[in-house]
């Protein structure tokens, strides 16, 4: 149960991070939370350990999910952008 909840702050962390990166508003924290913890293992199937800029394992771990998720985020900002999905305000 811990693990989960770690997994799902670093990726609430990471998520909220890549959206202010790309300017994106998904809207939600459980959508930020999702793309942060997709991205998360879109990093380290990408980078794996090579973002090790620290010593604390968390960083770490935040940083390569936030790369990950920027990217994930930047793709679904394109796919909006191709398919005319826009949010506009209500």
């Amino acid at each position: 149960m811990k693990e989960i909840l770690i997994i799902c702050l670093i990726g609430a962390i990471a998520g909220w991070i890549a959206a202010a990166i790309v300017n994106s508003d998904s809207g939600s924290l459980f959508l930020d939370i999702l793309i942060g913890i997709i991205g998360g293992y879109i990093g380290y199937k990408l980078f794996g350990t090579s973002l090790n800029i620290t010593d604390n394992i968390w960083i770490n771990k935040t940083i390569t999910a936030t790369a990950g998720a920027t990217i994930l985020t930047v793709l679904i900002e394109l796919g909006r952008r191709l398919f005319g999905y826009r949010n506009y305000p209500h």
